[in-house]
């Protein structure tokens, strides 16, 4: 498998997702504990690509090409569970940067869009908006706030 380039990923507008076993936030810094050794990204129509790279290769990317995440920080949405099984699916709609890999613990620091990151939960996905394009019509974050004027 050869290695995806940031301007592939660019070319085909790639979508983020990362999984962690739990979460943990102070207010100021999303910490994943558990982070998967993988990010998985994939695209829409037409071109529809899916593959992985590792998560430390994430935090690399962030600061290369011109439309960065680092010169546009992307919006990302966190779906958590409260630690517990059949607890209701919740989401909160972040602005994230600074990303920090120790291990298998992933840290941002973030702003809230809209909703609630919680103090700790359990197994979390956070799905991250392309590069260069966080504010694009259809978006994670703009689909998520499309819905929930809807009442989706």
């Amino acid at each position: 498998m050869s290695e995806v380039t940031e301007q592939q990923l660019a070319d085909i507008e790639a979508l983020f997702v990362q999984n962690a076993a739990a979460a943990e936030s102070d207010g100021a810094t999303l910490t994943l504990k558990g982070i998967g050794a993988s990010t998985i990204y994939f695209s829409d129509r037409p071109k529809r690509e899916v593959g992985h790279m590792t998560s430390g290769r994430f935090v690399e990317y962030w600061g290369e090409g011109e439309n960065s995440f680092q010169s546009d920080p992307p919006n990302a949405v966190l779906s958590y569970t409260e630690g517990h099984p059949g607890a209701p699916l919740e989401d909160a709609v972040v602005t994230i940067n600074d990303p920090r890999l120790v291990g298998d613990t992933l840290s941002y620091s973030f702003t809230v869009l809209e909703g609630t990151v919680p103090v700790s939960t359990g197994p979390v996905v956070l799905f991250i908006d392309p590069i260069g394009r966080p504010l694009s019509p259809m978006s994670i974050a703009g689909v998520r706030r499309r819905e929930r004027r809807r009442g989706i």
